[in-house]
């Protein structure tokens, strides 16, 4: 948690082999009044070789995300590579992809200020 301002509970999580999976609690709001808590499976594969992240989302309504975070030393710094492979319906399609973005750049931004803050 903390990664992705949407996740607002993470339950059941487990570690086999070098794989962490666990359950999510995605918090959407309807209207701006309501809301609407979507559970997802998340599955992590960390590599400390190449320094990635990876990993597949299955949530509710056949939407589906594999994703890969990759670390690149870069001169005096690094250079981040974030990629999402996002599959869902037609109907859920813009709107997952919105979410995943919105997700994405706010990941980008946690970052950068995690990382400014222990320099």
């Amino acid at each position: 948690m903390g990664l992705s301002p949407l996740v607002v509970d993470v339950r059941e999580v487990s570690r086999d082999d070098g794989v962490t999976c666990y359950r999510a609690v995605e918090r959407f709001s309807v209207f701006r009044k309501l809301s609407y808590d979507n559970v997802i499976a998340v599955t992590l594969v960390a590599d400390d070789d190449d320094l990635t992240v990876s990993g597949d989302v299955v949530s509710p309504g056949r939407v589906r995300m594999a994703y890969r975070f990759g670390i690149t030393p870069e001169g005096d710094g690094a250079a981040v590579t974030d990629r999402l492979l996002l599959r869902a319906p037609l109907g859920l399609r813009r709107f997952a992809a919105s979410r995943a973005r919105q997700v994405q750049l706010a990941r980008a931004r946690i970052l950068a200020e995690r990382l400014a803050a222990a320099s």
